[in-house]
């Protein structure tokens, strides 16, 4: 299966349009981003677990990062409510489940071995840093080689300067509306902006994103080898 497989391509997607597909588990439901493989893939996903849904224990061959958008996710290791980010590494198993229901945005097989650092980081007490402009928050989350992850937290009216994107962005609006010279973005929509490409991001609202950066151009080469 490939949607939005190919990376040197940018891709916005509106994840509310999109249908809930249900997955191998009873009470798991996908909402598919982008995807190169069949259930074991590269994948950018939301997923939904029902109240009281579990997921069969699995072992994370490329990694895993989640940030829980709504609900308490679980798994054998502790319970992770909303706002929290992990980091799964390679090789990393669990058991993943919800009691009360939750939903994730969750990346696959998108991680170096190399990068080992196991991460669990409650964004909602976790502290915050000024941006590069007046009206920007700057939140860390994770960072290795080239690629970095952050949430940003935008003022309305906050407008960010013209910038080239090398190693490309992914982004995930989780409040608010955000935008640039393409579009308008709100909350729920994922934009991936390849290797190279240049814009001006703004808000007239405010909002909240999910950023990862500098990681795009590492998949793009492998693939033209």
């Amino acid at each position: 299966m490939q949607i939005n497989a190919d990376l040197r391509k940018r891709a916005v997607v509106y994840s509310k349009d999109l249908p809930w597909v249900d997955s191998p588990m009873a009470g798991v439901q996908r909402r598919m981003l982008e995807r190169d493989g069949d259930e074991v893939a590269r994948a950018t996903t939301i997923v939904r677990y029902a109240q009281g849904s579990s997921f069969s224990a699995h072992t994370h061959g490329g990694g895993e990062e989640f940030l829980v958008l709504d609900g308490v996710f679980s798994d054998e290791k502790g319970d992770y409510p909303t706002g929290t980010y992990v980091r799964n590494p390679v090789g990393s198993t669990h058991t993943p489940f919800s009691k009360e229901g939750a939903t994730i945005l969750v990346k696959l097989w998108q991680m170096s071995p190399e990068d080992q650092e196991q991460k669990v980081i409650n964004t909602l007490t976790n502290h915050w840093h000024p941006g590069l402009v007046e009206g920007l928050q700057v939140m860390p989350l994770h960072t290795y080689g080239t690629e970095n992850v952050a949430l940003v937290k935008w003022e309305p009216g906050t407008v960010f300067q013209h910038h080239t994107h090398f190693g490309g962005e992914e982004i995930y609006v989780i409040e608010g509306v955000f935008e640039d010279e393409y579009g308008t973005y709100p909350q729920g929509t994922w934009i991936r902006n390849p290797h190279g490409s240049v814009h001006t991001p703004f808000t007239k609202e405010g909002g909240l994103i999910y950023v990862k950066t500098g990681h795009l151009d590492t998949f793009t080469a492998s693939e033209k080898q």
